[in-house]
């Protein structure tokens, strides 16, 4: 697996019981350093103080979205990749993430099955675009 478990992951999502869900999963799966942010202002403060490996980022989140939280974590961490997690399934929404330097976009309703495959993949340096989206 490419996944190194010292990785550092952010979860952005404002849904707190969310939040907690995919951190407990990380957690239990190796994932030793897990950080939350509750909207995109402050998933952009935290890729700033962590330079995180990853961010798991919602799109529709206050303060600002995940595509403009994107953006401005694309410019102050370039490393860190962005898997896009979300309900949104809107080809146009979902081709906007993508195209704007997101690695993956992850359906909340496929995270049981493709949350770690979607980590490995881009983590690993390839794409990752869920199966229900593939299907559409």
């Amino acid at each position: 697996m490419v996944c190194a478990r010292a990785n550092t992951i952010v979860v952005a999502d404002d849904f707190r019981p969310f939040r907690l869900f995919v951190r407990l999963m990380l957690q239990e799966n190796g994932f030793a350093s897990v950080a939350e942010a509750s909207d995109g202002l402050e998933a952009v403060a935290k890729a700033a103080d962590l330079h995180p490996d990853l961010i798991l980022l919602d799109i529709g989140m206050p303060n600002l979205d995940g595509i403009k939280a994107a953006e401005q974590i694309r410019s102050i961490a370039p490393d860190t990749k962005i898997l896009f997690v979300s309900e949104n399934t809107d080809p146009d929404t979902v081709q906007s993430a993508l195209s704007d330097g997101a690695r993956g976009y992850l359906c909340k309703s496929e995270l049981s099955s493709e949350l770690f495959p979607a980590i490995e993949a881009v983590l690993g340096g390839k794409r990752f675009v869920s199966a229900a989206l593939r299907r559409t």
